[in-house]
């Protein structure tokens, strides 16, 4: 089969530039490499906050870390797919490290550093570059914001080929995390009370698996009043909205001793406060959305410590993505995971459209389809 060396991608220019697609170059592959066709790419409000600059990336650059396709090629060092498999993209990770063995790959030593950075772990060169400018990105080891895409092997989760790729690639990062956040860094009990703060696609998959795991109350708590109606709709038993007055009131209404449970999906400081307002005795919280890197956020310390409230960070939900993302697709088809409710379709020729609704929140989950 011969495999393309050129491919076409959405470049960002500049830090608050424009995209537009170009023509690009593919490395050829290194031994722990494939080279996926990518069907669709799910955009995360963390490619969002690289294009505004919010998070640290260099440009021209390539990003997209949702991506979801067909595998047209492999290194020898990749053998857990063949050609023509599917399979959905997520995070690129050591697998070697004290973090990667002990099933945390969120947290590999290599880290946000390599993602954000572009350049492969083992020597530092580009696997995907403009024709004529400057320019490499290999972001979360895939860049899949292009119709062709060179993967580190370490991203690839192998699905069924009858798999819905359109539907299933945002599970890579903005879904998993939110459902991780439930499932493993607050790990919500039966019969429990939970408060979700930030209602978009990674605050309703915490609602969505919350319903899983039979929390008795669920809050959401947003300042989008269509969004706290969808909310409702996948498994949320209560909603404020966040500009009542005193929302840790209403939130009280709800549960009186304060919530067991609580995320926060906007890494917004004064919204992060009222969460930890909302804990009950022995509450634990997770912080979920990402703010800029030298934000911080006030913590009222005795109060923290006589109540022996938690307050812990969440990266990619601590998802192992070989796991999660098939657990995540069977709990769909069972009709426990209504994913298809928050997801919207863009074919790449309206990319413009996809992320202007996604940064006004007209689209909860805007997925590109390149095929």
């Amino acid at each position: 089969m011969s495999t393309p060396t050129t491919t076409e991608a959405l470049v960002l220019s500049s830090i608050n530039g424009s995209l537009a697609l170009r023509p690009v170059h593919l490395s050829a592959l290194q031994p722990d490499e494939a080279l996926i066709e990518i069907h669709a790419t799910g955009i995360c409000h963390t490619d969002l906050s690289c294009m505004n600059g919010t998070l640290p990336v260099s440009a021209p650059a390539v990003l997209g870390h949702e991506g979801a396709g067909v595998v047209l090629a492999m290194g020898p060092a990749v053998t857990h797919v063949s050609e023509g498999d599917k399979v959905l993209l997520s995070i690129n990770h050591c697998r070697t490290c004290t973090n990667c063995v002990a099933g945390h790959p969120n947290y590999c030593a290599e880290g946000m550093p390599r993602n954000f950075g572009g350049k492969r772990v083992s020597d530092g060169s580009a696997t995907l570059s403009l024709m004529h400018d400057a320019c490499f990105s290999n972001f979360f080891g895939q860049s899949s914001f292009s119709r062709h895409a060179v993967v580190n092997g370490s991203c690839m989760v192998k699905v069924p080929s009858d798999t819905k790729l359109e539907l299933f690639a945002p599970l890579g990062c903005g879904i998993s995390t939110g459902a991780g956040s439930v499932l493993n860094t607050l790990n919500v009990q039966e019969g429990s009370t939970l408060a979700v703060f930030g209602v978009g696609s990674v605050g309703l998959s915490a609602i969505m698996v919350g319903k899983i795991r039979k929390a008795a109350i669920i809050v959401a708590i947003d300042l989008n009043d269509a969004r706290l109606e969808i909310a409702r709709k996948v498994g949320a038993t209560h909603v404020v909205n966040g500009k009542d007055e005193d929302v840790v009131e209403r939130v009280r209404q709800c549960c009186p001793e304060g919530v067991a449970y609580a995320v926060d999906c906007t890494g917004a400081g004064a919204v992060i406060e009222t969460m930890m307002e909302c804990l009950a005795i022995r509450g634990r919280a997770a912080q979920v959305g990402i703010p800029p890197p030298d934000k911080t956020v006030s913590i009222k310390i005795l109060q923290h410590l006589l109540r022996g409230q938690e307050y812990v960070g969440c990266a990619g939900g601590d998802c192992v993505p070989g796991e999660m993302l098939p657990f995540l697709m069977e709990q769909q088809q069972a009709g426990r995971f209504p994913l298809e409710e928050i997801v919207s379709y863009y074919p790449i020729q309206d990319f413009a459209r996809a992320f202007e609704d996604s940064r006004s929140g007209r689209a909860v989950k805007a997925v590109l389809t390149w095929t």
